[in-house]
Protein backbone atom coordinates (compact mmCIF):
# COMPACT_ATOMS: atom_id res chain seq x y z
CA UNK A 1 0.00 0.00 0.00
CA UNK A 2 1.39 3.62 -0.86
CA UNK A 3 -0.15 6.63 -1.28
CA UNK A 4 -0.82 7.56 -4.63
CA UNK A 5 -0.68 11.32 -4.72
CA UNK A 6 0.24 14.57 -2.82
CA UNK A 7 3.18 15.77 -1.09
CA UNK A 8 3.52 11.92 0.32
CA UNK A 9 2.98 10.35 -3.10
CA UNK A 10 4.64 6.91 -3.27
CA UNK A 11 5.43 6.92 0.80
CA UNK A 12 4.39 3.07 1.66
CA UNK A 13 1.51 2.21 4.30
CA UNK A 14 2.19 -0.72 6.91
CA UNK A 15 -0.82 -3.04 6.16
CA UNK A 16 -3.09 -4.75 8.75
CA UNK A 17 -1.47 -7.50 10.49
CA UNK A 18 -5.02 -9.24 10.70
CA UNK A 19 -8.10 -9.67 8.00
CA UNK A 20 -10.39 -7.43 10.61
CA UNK A 21 -9.31 -4.49 8.84
CA UNK A 22 -9.77 -4.57 4.71
CA UNK A 23 -7.85 -1.53 3.27
CA UNK A 24 -9.16 0.32 0.28
CA UNK A 25 -6.85 -0.96 -2.64
CA UNK A 26 -4.52 1.46 -4.16
CA UNK A 27 -6.05 1.10 -7.22
CA UNK A 28 -9.30 2.18 -6.15
CA UNK A 29 -8.02 5.23 -3.81
CA UNK A 30 -6.88 6.94 -6.59
CA UNK A 31 -9.58 6.71 -8.96
CA UNK A 32 -11.30 8.22 -6.37
CA UNK A 33 -9.10 11.27 -5.82
CA UNK A 34 -8.88 11.27 -9.74
CA UNK A 35 -12.99 11.94 -8.90
CA UNK A 36 -12.23 14.00 -5.99
CA UNK A 37 -9.70 16.40 -8.25
CA UNK A 38 -9.13 19.56 -6.05
CA UNK A 39 -12.15 18.76 -3.24
CA UNK A 40 -9.10 17.63 -0.28
CA UNK A 41 -7.53 21.33 -0.78
CA UNK A 42 -8.23 22.87 2.91
CA UNK A 43 -11.00 20.25 3.51
CA UNK A 44 -11.87 19.23 7.14
CA UNK A 45 -11.75 15.17 6.37
CA UNK A 46 -14.36 12.79 8.42
CA UNK A 47 -12.65 8.88 7.98
CA UNK A 48 -15.01 6.43 9.17
CA UNK A 49 -14.49 2.59 9.72
CA UNK A 50 -10.64 4.13 8.88
CA UNK A 51 -8.69 0.64 9.52
CA UNK A 52 -5.37 1.68 8.09
CA UNK A 53 -6.19 5.03 7.52
CA UNK A 54 -4.97 5.06 3.95
CA UNK A 55 -7.67 7.07 2.51
CA UNK A 56 -7.76 9.89 5.22
CA UNK A 57 -3.99 10.40 4.89
CA UNK A 58 -3.98 10.35 0.89
CA UNK A 59 -6.28 13.20 1.75
CA UNK A 60 -3.90 14.92 3.56
CA UNK A 61 -1.23 14.40 1.49
CA UNK A 62 -3.12 16.19 -1.03
CA UNK A 63 -4.18 19.04 1.27
CA UNK A 64 -6.35 18.57 3.46
CA UNK A 65 -6.33 20.72 6.76
CA UNK A 66 -7.30 18.17 9.10
CA UNK A 67 -8.51 14.39 9.02
CA UNK A 68 -10.23 13.03 12.15
CA UNK A 69 -9.87 9.22 12.08
CA UNK A 70 -12.84 6.86 13.37
CA UNK A 71 -12.63 3.07 14.15
CA UNK A 72 -13.35 0.83 17.26
CA UNK A 73 -9.98 -1.28 16.91
CA UNK A 74 -7.21 -1.02 18.78
CA UNK A 75 -5.40 -1.69 15.66
CA UNK A 76 -6.79 0.70 13.63
CA UNK A 77 -5.49 2.98 16.14
CA UNK A 78 -1.59 2.17 16.29
CA UNK A 79 -1.53 1.72 12.36
CA UNK A 80 -3.39 5.10 11.76
CA UNK A 81 -0.93 6.40 14.62
CA UNK A 82 2.57 4.98 12.13
CA UNK A 83 0.95 5.74 9.04
CA UNK A 84 0.42 8.89 9.70
CA UNK A 85 4.36 9.18 11.16
CA UNK A 86 5.45 7.57 8.16
CA UNK A 87 3.67 9.53 5.61
CA UNK A 88 2.88 13.16 6.65
CA UNK A 89 5.56 15.26 8.19
CA UNK A 90 3.12 17.51 10.62
CA UNK A 91 -0.02 16.00 10.52
CA UNK A 92 -3.00 17.52 11.45
CA UNK A 93 -4.86 14.49 12.24
CA UNK A 94 -6.73 13.24 15.48
CA UNK A 95 -7.82 9.49 16.20
CA UNK A 96 -11.63 8.69 18.09
CA UNK A 97 -12.02 4.89 19.17
CA UNK A 98 -15.91 4.52 18.68
CA UNK A 99 -18.24 1.50 17.62
CA UNK A 100 -19.88 3.23 14.68
CA UNK A 101 -22.12 0.13 14.26
CA UNK A 102 -23.31 0.95 18.01
CA UNK A 103 -23.55 4.42 18.85
CA UNK A 104 -26.57 6.20 18.42
CA UNK A 105 -25.10 9.57 17.89
CA UNK A 106 -22.08 10.73 16.01
CA UNK A 107 -22.06 13.80 18.77
CA UNK A 108 -18.98 11.78 20.45
CA UNK A 109 -16.96 11.75 17.13
CA UNK A 110 -17.24 16.06 17.26
CA UNK A 111 -16.84 16.07 21.31
CA UNK A 112 -12.85 17.75 21.30
CA UNK A 113 -13.86 19.63 17.89
CA UNK A 114 -15.04 23.14 17.97
CA UNK A 115 -18.87 23.35 18.28
CA UNK A 116 -20.87 23.27 15.02
CA UNK A 117 -18.10 21.34 13.28
CA UNK A 118 -19.02 20.39 9.80
CA UNK A 119 -16.80 18.17 7.17
CA UNK A 120 -16.16 19.07 3.97
CA UNK A 121 -15.44 15.26 2.67
CA UNK A 122 -16.80 12.05 4.88
CA UNK A 123 -15.40 9.03 3.80
CA UNK A 124 -17.05 5.43 5.26
CA UNK A 125 -15.64 2.06 4.15
CA UNK A 126 -17.56 -0.13 6.75
CA UNK A 127 -17.27 -3.78 6.30
CA UNK A 128 -19.41 -5.23 3.52
CA UNK A 129 -23.18 -5.93 3.47
CA UNK A 130 -24.34 -5.11 7.17
CA UNK A 131 -26.19 -1.87 6.17
CA UNK A 132 -23.66 0.18 7.94
CA UNK A 133 -23.30 2.48 5.31
CA UNK A 134 -27.35 3.26 5.79
CA UNK A 135 -27.41 3.32 9.16
CA UNK A 136 -23.99 5.96 9.01
CA UNK A 137 -25.99 7.69 6.32
CA UNK A 138 -28.60 8.77 8.87
CA UNK A 139 -26.85 9.54 11.54
CA UNK A 140 -24.44 11.72 9.46
CA UNK A 141 -27.74 13.50 7.68
CA UNK A 142 -29.60 13.41 11.28
CA UNK A 143 -26.14 15.06 13.18
CA UNK A 144 -25.95 17.69 10.32
CA UNK A 145 -22.28 16.75 9.97
CA UNK A 146 -21.88 17.46 6.11
CA UNK A 147 -20.60 20.49 5.37
CA UNK A 148 -22.40 22.79 2.89
CA UNK A 149 -21.39 21.68 -0.74
CA UNK A 150 -19.71 18.56 1.29
CA UNK A 151 -19.29 15.13 0.05
CA UNK A 152 -19.95 11.39 1.41
CA UNK A 153 -17.99 8.57 -0.14
CA UNK A 154 -19.24 5.60 0.50
CA UNK A 155 -17.40 2.43 -0.43
CA UNK A 156 -19.05 -1.12 -0.27
CA UNK A 157 -19.48 -4.42 -2.27
CA UNK A 158 -20.10 -3.31 -5.54
CA UNK A 159 -23.62 -5.58 -5.39
CA UNK A 160 -24.99 -3.79 -2.90
CA UNK A 161 -27.75 -1.38 -3.83
CA UNK A 162 -28.21 1.78 -1.86
CA UNK A 163 -30.90 3.79 -2.10
CA UNK A 164 -30.92 6.74 -3.99
CA UNK A 165 -31.66 9.25 -0.72
CA UNK A 166 -31.28 9.08 2.51
CA UNK A 167 -32.63 11.76 4.48
CA UNK A 168 -31.55 15.34 2.46
CA UNK A 169 -28.57 12.82 1.25
CA UNK A 170 -28.47 11.92 -2.42
CA UNK A 171 -26.77 9.93 -4.44
CA UNK A 172 -24.59 12.27 -7.43
CA UNK A 173 -22.45 9.66 -8.60
CA UNK A 174 -21.74 5.78 -8.85
CA UNK A 175 -18.39 3.99 -9.48
CA UNK A 176 -17.64 0.18 -9.84
CA UNK A 177 -14.17 -1.26 -9.56
CA UNK A 178 -13.89 -4.90 -9.65
CA UNK A 179 -16.07 -5.69 -6.45
CA UNK A 180 -15.69 -2.34 -5.26
CA UNK A 181 -18.21 0.54 -5.54
CA UNK A 182 -18.26 3.68 -4.66
CA UNK A 183 -21.16 6.13 -3.79
CA UNK A 184 -21.06 9.57 -3.88
CA UNK A 185 -23.75 12.13 -1.82
CA UNK A 186 -24.49 15.24 -1.34
CA UNK A 187 -27.14 17.16 0.04
CA UNK A 188 -30.07 16.50 -2.53
CA UNK A 189 -30.17 20.23 -3.88
CA UNK A 190 -26.34 20.18 -4.82
CA UNK A 191 -24.20 19.43 -7.91
CA UNK A 192 -22.35 16.23 -8.48
CA UNK A 193 -18.44 16.04 -7.06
Amino acid sequence: MRITGGIARGRKLLPPKSNQIRPTCDRVREALFNILGPRPLGALVLDCFAGTGAIGIEALSRGADFALFIDQSLEAGRLIEANLRAAIARPRAAFGRLDLAAVPSLGPVLAHLPPGTRFDLIFMDPPYRRDLALRLLSLIDRDDLLAPNGLVVVEEQAQVELPERIGTLAVTDHRRYGETGLWFFQRHNQNHP
